[in-house]
C-alpha cells in the first residue's frame, strides 16, 4: 500500500475527503519544516493543529516559515 492509498482508506474511514495533491504537498511541506526547524515530533503535532485550525494548506508552510529560525 502506498502513502495515497493509505491516505485515502485512513480518510474514508473517518469520513473525511482525502487531501488533492496540491493540499498535500503543501501539508508535506509544513511537516518538514516543523521538523526540521524544533524537534521532529513538532511535525505530526504541526499537522494535527492545522487540520483543526480551518486554514488552506496553501498558506500553512508560509505560516510555519515565518517562525522558523533563520538557516545558519
Amino acid at each position: 500500500m502506498n502513502r495515497e492509498e493509505w491516505v485515502r482508506a485512513f480518510c474514508e474511514q473517518i469520513g473525511v475527503e482525502p487531501p488533492t495533491g496540491e493540499e498535500a504537498e503543501a501539508l508535506l511541506k509544513l511537516a518538514a519544516t516543523a521538523a526540521h526547524s524544533s524537534e521532529r515530533p513538532a511535525a505530526p503535532l504541526a499537522c494535527w493543529a492545522a487540520g483543526r485550525s480551518g486554514i488552506p494548506a496553501a498558506d500553512l508552510h508560509e505560516i510555519a516559515e515565518r517562525i522558523a529560525p533563520p538557516a545558519p
